[in-house]
């Protein structure tokens, strides 16, 4: 972990409340691993006071040119990394207090921080997100495909309705497919991401069993639905909680997760140490307040 004042080179609104920004911080892009995350503050402000968590959406080298969103193909890794991208949706103060900042301004950031996600074994690898979700999902269908060049990666994104979608083109040039699903009928499926599930397990498009794993991230609620899901077809489902955090180091307990343990029971765990990532079935969803 590191941390440094990163000049903000990219930021722009991608999507409804949605924002994408760019750090120059290449200790950070060079360490990031899938589904880890960076505690990043704004300077000198103390309203609000605390960082917050953003996972690392995606990390570039500086042969990419800073304001475009698009990696160079074949050369993202062929150079040092030098970028980190983030994700996020404006919600509350410091979302909404980051959406006002222009390129030259710094932020404070530290990490990489968190247990990511373990690159499966199977034959097509789902990536489930609910909502700013997909943050956490990019950088392992990449990892996954350089390592299964012959397995399939579909993206499985569900939201209220399409004006929230994102840069989805970001997973397709990756080579991965894109399943959408809203709430309304905007876009993709009309329904939930477990209609959307079932409905490509209808087409024949998912199987059962240790061929197909699940990596998942978004709302709660719907995680515990993917899990359950996932779990009912004997199919290995991962997920990334996006608990609030305040220190993101493990000394402050604001961030605990009820986990079982082999008992039976279950105990709480921190998420930004023994976590973001778990596996889905061991999370006591019904503990969850």
């Amino acid at each position: 972990m590191e941390m440094s004042l990163a000049p903000i080179v990219a930021h722009e609104q991608i999507a409804e409340a949605t924002w994408r920004l760019r750090l120059d911080c290449p200790a950070l892009a060079a360490a990031a691993r899938p589904g880890q995350f960076a505690m990043v503050r704004i300077p000198d402000r103390h309203d609000p006071l605390l960082a917050r968590p953003l996972a690392v959406y995606d990390t570039f080298g500086p042969l990419d040119a800073p304001t475009c969103w698009l990696p160079a193909t074949g050369t993202a890794h062929a150079v040092p990394l030098r970028y980190a991208d983030f994700v996020y949706a404006v919600a509350g103060k410091f979302t909404t207090a980051a959406a006002t900042l222009q390129v030259g301004e710094k932020l404070m950031v530290w990490g990489p921080l968190g247990n990511g996600f373990q690159l499966p074994q199977a034959e097509h690898l789902l990536l489930v997100a609910g909502g700013i979700g997909q943050t956490a999902l990019l950088m392992l269908g990449r990892a996954w495909l350089a390592e299964h060049p012959t397995g399939r990666v579909s993206f499985c994104w569900g939201a209220r309705h399409g004006s929230l979608f994102g840069h989805p083109e970001d997973f397709h040039h990756a080579g991965m497919a894109i399943e959408l699903a809203t709430l309304d009928g905007s876009a993709g499926v009309r329904g939930t991401v477990i209609d959307l599930l079932d409905h490509l397990r209808g087409q024949g498009q998912v199987t059962d069993g240790h061929r197909t794993a699940i990596a998942c991230c978004g709302p709660e609620p719907m995680m515990a639905a993917v899990s359950a899901w996932a779990a009912q077809r004997s199919i290995s489902c991962q997920v990334s909680l996006e608990t609030p955090m305040a220190c993101g180091i493990g000394i402050c307990f604001s961030c605990v997760a009820p986990v079982r343990d082999q008992q039976g029971g279950w105990d709480y765990r921190r998420t930004c140490m023994e976590g973001p990532v778990f596996n889905g079935a061991s999370i006591a969803w019904d503990a969850i307040d």
